[in-house]
């Protein structure tokens, strides 16, 4: 289905390893055995499965910050594993069209989100993430679940305002995507609870919700993206049933830019889509 808003990749070579996973995985491997850890005890420590530190030694499971947080506490790595983390290729839970867009959005000032089927990538949490991967077919194996959902909450990185600069994000999403309830009222009530608190904790970050009645909407077309470079370039991705596209072509990106300011017109503003979400979450 999709790589912007949180889909799976395709079933074909997905996922797959990378030099830059198996190099943090050695890395990860030489420190645990330096500390005399087995790998049963440092996933103890790190309130990992066995599964998950066997797959990251083995270089094929993008680890998620936590567990790279976790890791480098553990065992004493002298700042190791951040710094081999930073390296690590985002490609493995990938769709295979979506690379060259995430290449982009990690280097990306200003990042603009239309979606209207499901909760952006950026704003999921991982139970989210699981549900949306499950529902669409062919349903991914357990192996490729697990990568596919850690390289998306790897991707959440990119919100931290400790970047420099800090990106400038803008979500307008659907309150259709939310009255979905997809995952169950247990995983909506935890990604409301998310989506307040990604508000309230990152001031770079905007969340718009378009609501359920807009008689005129310019979004007809679809979901969108529109990124800014630090060069001050901009790049445009659609994307649709196993395909994406990157747009370069100025005059499609100033459609699209055109549609996006329309969107944010037509949807509620910022302080009254937060009191939404909140309405909403009380609800359930």
């Amino acid at each position: 289905m999709v790589g912007v808003a949180g889909g799976p990749p395709p079933g074909g070579g997905e996922p797959e390893t990378s030099d830059s996973l198996k190099t943090f995985g050695a890395v990860l491997r030489a420190f645990r055995k330096r500390a005399g850890l087995t790998q049963e005890e440092l996933a103890e420590r790190v309130r990992y499965s066995v599964q998950t530190v066997a797959s990251v030694e083995q270089g094929r499971r993008f680890p998620q910050p936590e567990f790279v947080t976790r890791a480098e506490e553990v065992l004493d790595a002298f700042g190791a594993l951040r710094a081999a983390a930073q390296h690590l290729s985002r490609q493995p839970g990938l769709a295979s069209w979506f690379r060259q867009w995430a290449k982009l959005e990690a280097e990306a000032i200003s990042l603009y989100t239309y979606e209207c089927r499901v909760v952006p990538g950026l704003l999921q949490t991982e139970a989210y993430a699981r549900a949306v991967s499950s529902s669409v077919p062919p349903r991914p194996t357990d192996e490729e679940m697990d990568e596919r959902v850690a390289a998306r909450m790897a991707r959440q990185e990119l919100l931290s305002t400790r970047r420099k600069p800090p990106t400038g994000f803008t979500f307008i999403v659907e309150q259709a995507v939310l009255e979905r309830h997809t995952g169950g009222e247990a995983v909506t009530r935890e990604l409301l609870d998310h989506l307040v608190e990604v508000v309230g904790r990152y001031w770079n970050v905007e969340v718009q919700i378009m609501p359920l009645r807009q008689p005129v909407h310019a979004g007809m077309d679809g979901p969108l993206q529109l990124l800014e470079t630090p060069e001050n370039e901009w790049f445009g991705y659609s994307e649709g049933q196993e395909n994406g596209r990157l747009i370069t072509v100025r005059k499609e990106i100033s459609i699209l830019h055109q549609r996006y300011a329309k969107l944010r017109s037509q949807a509620l503003t910022p302080a009254d889509s937060l009191s939404l979400l909140k309405r909403m979450r009380g609800a359930l």
